[in-house]
């Protein structure tokens, strides 16, 4: 049987925390790469692999597909449970989640390509305002995330082992730098992404040394 298809983009946050998910698993993968800033995302053949029009899309061996990443995730972690990305402790389990859906469904989607271009084409906002609609979004969301970090974090975002918190929380660290956002009123989110980003699995996950990634990219 052949490996799963991971399709992303390199840039793709959303991508981003599923490339670290298969890397933390040790799960084979091949990984198809989806051009959005050529819009391949809203073209039929992609269509038809996930009518979303987003990435990432993840497709088994025997054809079963899933669109969403914290669904791809969940579905890899139950699929290869070990290591396991959630705490087995029911109260830390659901503050892993609560730092995981806060990045993935309030903070990221403000900041998504298809927003961001809406912005541009509805309301011509330039490159800066776009950064500044994305700092503004991303400094408040990081504003309720670093307390629980302060309470519940030790090496990484939830105690000392790698968990689906920090999954999500090194992507959008990335998108923070990228959009130039100050990030001195959160020390514990630095140091948790910091001490992430020193495993394997986040490196070779990480955006710059992606195949599809350009030597040089604007912002």
């Amino acid at each position: 049987m052949s490996d799963p298809v991971l399709y992303g983009y390199w840039r793709s946050s959303a991508a981003y925390r599923v490339r670290i998910a298969v890397n933390v698993k040790g799960v084979a993968a091949q990984y198809e790469y989806v051009r959005l800033r050529e819009g391949e995302q809203r073209r039929k053949p992609f269509l038809a692999l996930n009518p979303a029009g987003l990435v990432p899309a993840w497709r088994d061996a025997d054809g079963f597909v899933l669109g969403q990443s914290l669904a791809i995730i969940e579905y890899i972690d139950d699929v290869f449970p070990e290591p396991p990305l959630l705490p087995s402790d029911p109260r830390l389990k659901a503050i892993c989640r609560e730092i995981a859906y806060g990045i993935a469904c309030d903070i990221h989607p403000l900041g998504n390509l298809r927003v961001l271009e809406r912005l541009s084409a509805d309301f011509g906002a330039s490159a800066e305002a776009r950064a500044a609609w994305c700092r503004q979004w991303i400094g408040r969301g990081f504003a309720a995330i670093e307390p629980r970090l302060v309470h519940f974090a030790g090496r990484h975002s939830i105690g000392d082992q790698i968990s689906l918190a920090d999954i999500c929380l090194v992507p959008q660290v990335y998108n923070a730098r990228r959009f130039g956002l100050d990030l001195t009123p959160f020390p514990r989110i630095v140091a948790a992404d910091a001490s992430a980003r020193e495993q394997p699995a986040f490196a070779a996950a990480a955006p710059e040394t992606q195949p599809d990634a350009p030597s040089a990219s604007p912002p």
